[in-house]
């Protein structure tokens, strides 16, 4: 299992440094369940993970259940919109990973020759987020029409805007936006904060802001799941590093951690 292997690799566990732009935070403990060779070699040095906003509590989990310090490796991760991501990536930012919520702006480094084969390693549909209690009582897609309601969702660029735009295609009208937020999880701050009455996120951000928000369903989002690609950036500068993490996150304990979170199979 690959799960086991990595987790052999890594047997003297890892310490990982996980942040949010800039910022960084330590997480230590004990390594997971998995068996391997006490005697193989472990992953060591620096290593940049650039991944989607709606990978951001996944991701931490996945830090803090590799429990037993490893002081030669530590990871720091780089959250935000796919596409805005990838662009600094284009542009030469140093990242070992990139983790997109979108097909589309893995293609456009792949096209580009810049990352290794992807893989998904996931899937995530659009739900409707309200404060909790639904004051304003919405309902179906068709209430986020209402020119009276403070809808926000996400600017064009970011992968959860170019899954918006699918979703207004395929039922043949306009969410009546008031405004279009850079990722995921700005949507989700305004709704959570009660600055706007509704808004377009993932299943799984409606699951890690708790009791916060409520979540709608959408049905006719149900087909159009945006799928979850990875891949290790080419000349990385921690290569080795990069393909053992993307190893975990395929792994069975991996998995298990994006399902918790409301992620669906790949």
């Amino acid at each position: 299992m690959r799960g086991l292997r990595l987790l052999g690799a890594l047997s003297a566990a890892v310490l990982l440094v996980a942040g949010c732009g800039s910022d960084s935070a330590d997480s230590s403990g004990a390594a997971g369940s998995g068996s391997g060779d006490a005697s193989a070699e472990a992953v060591s040095g620096e290593l940049q993970v650039f991944a989607a906003a709606s990978l951001k509590e996944s991701y931490e989990q996945l830090a803090s259940d590799l429990k037993e310090a490893n002081p030669d490796l530590a990871i720091t991760f780089q959250y935000g919109a796919s596409g805005q991501l990838a662009t600094q990536i284009e542009q030469g930012a140093p990242a070992d990973v990139f983790s997109s919520a979108d097909e589309v702006s893995m293609t456009k480094l792949a096209d580009a020759g810049l990352v290794e084969e992807p893989k998904v390693i996931a899937k995530n549909v659009l739900q409707i987020v309200v404060p909790a209690g639904n004051p304003a009582t919405i309902e179906t897609l068709a209430d986020l029409q209402n020119p009276d309601l403070t809808i926000v969702t996400c600017a064009a660029a970011a992968a959860c805007g170019k899954i918006t735009a699918s979703l207004e295609e395929q039922v043949g009208y306009k969410v009546a936006s008031d405004s279009q937020e850079p990722d995921v999880k700005s949507v989700l701050q305004k709704v959570s904060l009660g600055e706007a009455d509704a808004g377009l996120v993932y299943v799984t951000d409606v699951k890690s802001a708790g009791d916060k928000v409520e979540g709608i369903d959408i049905p006719e989002a149900a087909e159009l799941s945006n799928s979850y690609p990875i891949a290790a950036v080419k000349g990385a500068p921690n290569a080795e590093a990069a393909t053992a993490f993307i190893e975990y996150v395929e792994s069975d304990a991996g998995q298990k951690i994006l399902a918790d979170h409301g992620f669906l199979a790949p």
